[in-house]
């Protein structure tokens, strides 16, 4: 059984490392020079992005349905594929921001404030999503389902608002592109 509890500390720590260096690298992009790409050839990728935003929140919310009718093998795909469309998500976010200066919201009077308020939860919350959600898919792949279900409990809600907001803040900032 100790053996057991140090594959967790182990897994846990390298989970919350990956995390780390995920959200450092995600943080580079903003203060290292922009790569050079043909004019136009990656302005679809926040449009994709809000779209893979929106089918991850569509997918939580199927997933959470799944498991409450006690259909685990739907809501392991549902949650599967929410998770790989995230990764592709932040393949592409970073791609689009690695060769575009950000944009500026132009919005003004108190929808700025919303907005700002909006984009920052959103950021705070990506970051401290990663390591939640790879534990909480780490405890299933296990099967360590009473601990993924405490877990599961936090993740789901931040999950869906950071995928939530993450359209939000596209729709708020998309007339500024």
């Amino acid at each position: 059984m100790e053996g057991e509890g140090q594959k967790i500390v182990t897994s846990n720590r390298f989970i919350y490392i990956l995390a780390a260096v995920l959200a450092g690298a995600v943080g580079m992009i903003y203060v290292t020079p922009k790569f050079v790409v043909e004019d136009g050839a990656l302005d679809f990728l926040p449009a994709l992005n809000a779209s893979i935003n929106a089918v991850v929140g569509l997918l939580l919310i199927l997933g959470v349905i799944f498991i409450k009718r006690g259909e685990r093998r739907a809501h392991q795909i549902t949650m599967t594929s929410a998770i790989v469309l995230s990764g592709l998500f932040l393949v592409s976010y970073v791609l689009y921001h690695t060769t575009h200066e950000s944009t500026s919201y132009g919005g003004e009077g108190v929808i700025r404030y919303v907005y700002f308020f909006i984009l920052l939860t959103h950021i705070v919350l990506a970051v401290v999503i990663v390591p939640l959600v790879l534990i909480s898919f780490s405890r299933a792949l296990s099967a360590r389902f009473d601990k993924h279900k405490k877990i599961a409990r936090i993740t789901f809600p931040l999950w869906l608002y950071v995928s939530i907001t993450g359209v939000v803040v596209y729709l708020m900032i998309s007339p500024f592109y």
